[in-house]
């Protein structure tokens, strides 16, 4: 059996007092594994996560199987863990208040371009939008805080795509296809290839009414400490009010506000 396969433990079987096992209550070994898919130095392999908190391998297993599910863990290669996007949203949350805050960084990202900023974090197949700050622009664009994006149309979503290997990019693709959002959507994969290579060459992606009828946007990804994308932040406006070179210039704020958030995710 491989040394991170789950396994039988005595411990696991209930205990007295009340008490699911001697590790603690399930709620009480959910957070120690969560503290310990947190620590620095992730991801983690589950043989680690177990010990470190105190917690049977094929319990911890389990737990992490439905952390899993519920986005608040994210498996890596390697039978690793690490953290997934709903817990990376609570700690934006809890830290909302910050000097260095998320919400300021946004705020500054706004003010600097007058454009809508989205903040976006990456799970399986697409994005989730977790943050938007509306322009002072009369228009409102469609996007909401939950909303789940695909990769291949969006601007957030190809910047996440420029920074994954070659062969994750492919089997995102045989998994969820090139859907067309719109008749510039890219519905090829070699065309999506290329269209990558040149967002890793600029550091940001462009999508040019490619998800949506009259939306242009510019996004770049926010790594994390691997350099594995987290997730990322785009600046969106209307093709009638802002050319493509227009927004284009807004990309040496948007970095800069990647690279501020990167630390904060």
């Amino acid at each position: 059996m491989p040394d991170d396969g789950p396994t039988k433990d005595s411990a696991d079987t209930p205990a007295r007092g009340g008490r699911t096992s001697a590790a603690g209550t399930a709620l009480e070994k959910s957070m120690r594994i969560l503290e310990a898919v947190a620590a620095p130095g992730g991801p983690h392999r589950l043989t680690d996560v177990a010990a470190a908190a105190a917690v049977p391998k094929s319990s911890a297993f389990r737990i992490l199987a439905s952390l899993t599910e519920q986005g608040f863990v994210r498996p890596e290669s390697g039978s690793r863990y690490g953290v997934g996007p709903r817990l990376r949203e609570l700690s934006a949350l809890v830290g909302s208040g910050e000097p260095h805050s998320i919400g300021r960084i946004l705020g500054e990202l706004r003010a600097t371009v007058g454009q809508t900023v989205h903040l976006a974090l990456h799970s399986g197949e697409t994005l989730t939008y977790i943050r938007k700050l509306e322009s002072d622009q009369p228009f409102r664009t469609a996007s909401r805080v939950g909303m789940r994006m695909p990769l291949h149309s969006t601007a957030i979503g190809k910047s996440i795509l420029a920074h994954l290997p070659e062969a994750e990019v492919r089997a995102l693709i045989a998994s969820a296809g090139l859907p067309r959002r719109t008749p510039r959507t890219l519905t090829g994969t070699e065309a999506l290839l290329a269209e990558l290579e040149a967002v890793r060459s600029r550091g940001f992606a462009v999508d040019d009414e490619e998800n949506e009828p009259t939306i242009r946007c510019i996004g770049a990804a926010v790594l994390g400490p691997q350099g594995r994308p987290i997730g990322g932040v785009s600046v969106t406006t209307v093709t009638f009010l802002v050319t493509r070179e227009e927004i284009e210039a807004y990309a040496p704020a948007l970095l800069k506000a990647t690279e501020a958030l990167a630390p904060l995710l």
